[in-house]
């Protein structure tokens, strides 16, 4: 029976465990703190579920891994996805662009005017054409997390190691890996999956990589994100519940917006607000603070004011989360003897995770490949 090992126990992390489970597979969890952890990228009880991309590659992987969200729902007999629909809109957002592959794919939208989505949406300000699929959602990141670990550890085939800092990745001489942690112990295992998040920049030189492939790996941008929730107008109103927004994606040429109802981190009473890549970039999650700007609070508070008159325009709530970037946001999932790297997913990999999960898993037991953008060889190029 092959041993794996997954380092990280975020979203991809525990998605890999659990797709290596299903398969037979044994696997060992190494978490240097806790599942789901606040000093990782997959905290907290929202994120956005939406399948409009440009590029139909990812729209067949949001088709593949809404499916996949279903069989591990149905498996825990839990919800982890709340339906809200989501709207697109701005002129950088090319909603037209959009529509076209939803219309190759076959994905339910309607592309409707400023007034048209004004009249139906406001609570919120529309100076162009807003596309609309009411397949979105939001996902409770944390309670996924700890769902599909849940799954996995109760096949027998896999556990789960916290507070373990991974501090060497070496070959052993009979083959394989032995990983040792900053406190001395020790795991063996035939194969590694690095799902190390905004961790993996510091990881990297510890991870006994071929010196080519290493250097052929695109650079790893760890932005600490600010993400701040401000009240509903009328929240105690039962006329306008939460349930009452989308989640949305304003793209314009000025600020590059992303808004959800704010979910059971922050007391359901609130949307959270963010801008897209707008944190500053750090070494890795090890350098992170958790600071919040006054620049940044007094730009989405402006932004509130301008643009989504439902909402008071005074945040109750905010946080810091991770998005580990490559330049051009593709993903990269790629595997060199016996390692296999699971990383960045660049802000927008959440809604992907049962189905990154099951490519780390093809690439760990090598019963499959992955998309060639997904590759070392394409980022390189």
């Amino acid at each position: 029976m092959t041993e794996h090992i997954v380092i990280g126990a975020g979203l991809a992390g525990a998605a890999t465990a659990r797709a290596l489970a299903d398969r037979g597979e044994n696997v060992t969890v190494l978490e240097q703190h806790t599942p789901a952890t606040a000093l990782g990228s997959s905290h907290g009880s929202a994120r956005i579920l939406r399948f409009a991309y440009p590029q139909r590659l990812y729209v067949d992987l949001v088709v593949a891994s809404r499916a996949l969200w279903a069989d591990i729902e149905q498996a825990a007999g839990l919800e982890l996805i709340t339906a809200t629909g989501a709207v697109d809109h701005g002129e950088v957002r090319h909603v037209s662009e959009l529509a076209s592959v939803f219309d190759t794919v076959g994905i339910e939208h309607e592309v409707l005017s400023s007034a048209e989505a004004t009249a139906r949406w406001p609570q919120m300000r529309f100076d162009t054409e807003a596309l609309w699929h009411p397949a979105a959602g939001v996902i409770d990141a944390e309670t996924a997390v700890t769902t599909m670990l849940d799954l996995a550890v109760a096949t027998d085939r896999v556990r789960v190691l916290e507070d373990w800092t991974v501090a060497e990745v070496g070959r052993r001489s009979g083959g394989g890996f032995r990983v040792t942690s900053a406190s001395g112990g020790a795991v063996d295992a035939d194969t590694v999956i690095v799902a190390a998040g905004g961790y993996l920049p510091a990881l990297l030189p510890h991870l006994g990589l071929p010196e080519g492939f290493r250097a052929a790996l695109p650079r790893f941008d760890v932005r600490q994100e600010q993400a701040f929730h401000f009240p509903y107008r009328g929240a105690d109103d039962p006329g306008q519940p939460a349930a009452a927004w989308p989640t949305f994606i304003h793209k314009s040429g000025e600020i590059f917006t992303y808004g959800l109802p704010g979910g059971r981190d922050a007391g359901f009473s609130g949307l959270k607000l963010a801008e897209f890549n707008g944190g500053r970039v750090i070494p890795s999650a090890l350098d992170q603070d958790g600071r919040i700007t006054p620049e940044m609070r007094e730009r989405m508070t402006d932004y509130v004011r301008e643009h989504l008159p439902g909402l008071a325009p005074e945040p109750y709530a905010e946080t810091t989360c991770l998005f580990t970037n490559t330049p051009s946001e593709d993903f990269l999932i790629d595997s060199v003897d016996g390692v296999v790297i699971v990383s960045a997913c660049s802000g927008h990999g959440a809604k992907f995770a049962p189905m990154i999960g099951e490519l780390a898993a093809d690439l760990a037991t090598g019963q499959g490949g992955v998309p060639e953008e997904f590759r070392v060889a394409h980022h390189a190029g």
